[in-house]
């Protein structure tokens, strides 16, 4: 009988400790999901403390690429970057997010292209929202070349205005040892948009939906059709290069290619993250920088 309290006494003991270790695993911060969707409102909190106050926003696109990928290829790519990076380095990472400028693709099918001021106002609204949900960091991972011009200008104008966060637009320097390693892997000349980096890339991430069977069945040369205006810039330059908005060939790509150009990039993103988190530059000199437009003629260095 004594046996017998004794064993029940050490099974409940051990259940105790099994239920008292999940309740413990279950509230490590390492164990939080970092998709924002995925968190729960308690959890959230949590979260915060842990990506101290860190959002990653992975800014992608719904548009053609080339006719052998999906047309959500950006989003798809810059959110696999983008969580990759987070779970190594903690950070919360916003929805996906599909919302940017590709005005050069509205002739292509199943291109969502919204208005300027649309674009402009859910970017910022967004941030304004995760701010008042206590994000105080966002950093800004783009997918979509068409974006480039957009986001450098969307951090700049932080400054039209006070704000108590801070943009942070993620610009991967170049390696010149890793840039040597993958021009010695690359097998084509002409590599843009659904070229052989690209569809290598989403060989590595998501394989299941690149149709290679396909990659040749149109022309993703650089057709070139405006000459004679040197040192110009012109919004049309896109489709006088790339009109079928494929530029290379997706033939030539290869899944280990796709593996070295994410890790190096997700390598990259740890950094910049780990950075982020660690400063607390930028929103003094914000505050600081604010509060000198109020009365410039009073502004102390």
């Amino acid at each position: 009988m004594k046996r017998k309290n004794l064993s029940s006494v050490v099974f409940y003991l051990g259940l105790i400790i099994l239920m008292i270790t999940g309740l413990s695993q279950a509230q490590t911060p390492g164990v939080l999901p970092v998709q924002y969707e995925e968190l729960t409102a308690v959890q959230f909190e949590a979260a915060l403390n842990q990506a101290y106050q860190t959002c990653i926003i992975p800014l992608g696109i719904i548009e053609k690429h080339g006719p052998h990928l999906p047309l959500g290829t950006d989003l798809l790519s810059v959110r696999a970057l983008a969580t990759t990076a987070a779970e190594k380095e903690y950070s919360i990472v916003f929805p996906p997010y599909f919302v940017g400028q590709i005005y050069e693709a509205k002739h292509q099918p199943g291109t969502v292209a919204y208005s300027p001021d649309l674009v402009w106002n859910y970017l910022q609204e967004t941030c304004d929202e995760l701010s008042r949900n206590g994000i105080k960091k966002i950093i800004l991972v783009n997918g979509h070349g068409g974006n480039n011009y957009f986001l450098g200008y969307f951090c700049q104008a932080q400054l039209a205005s006070r704000k108590n966060y801070a943009v942070y637009l993620f610009k991967p320097t170049e390696d010149t040892e890793m840039s040597k390693k993958i021009e010695s892997m690359r097998k084509t000349k002409v590599d843009g948009h659904a070229g052989e980096m690209e569809t290598s890339g989403m060989m590595k991430t998501h394989p299941d939906l690149v149709h290679m069977d396909l990659a040749g069945t149109q022309n993703g040369e650089d057709q070139n059709r405006i000459t004679g205006l040197p040192d110009t810039y012109v919004g049309i330059w896109w489709y006088a290069k790339f009109p079928n908005h494929y530029a290379g060939d997706g033939r030539a790509a290869d899944k280990k290619f796709g593996e070295l150009l994410f890790i190096n990039e997700v390598d990259q993103l740890i950094k910049m993250i780990k950075a982020v988190k660690q400063d607390t530059m930028v929103l003094k000199l914000q505050d600081q920088f604010y509060k000198g437009t109020e009365n410039p003629l009073k502004t102390e260095q």
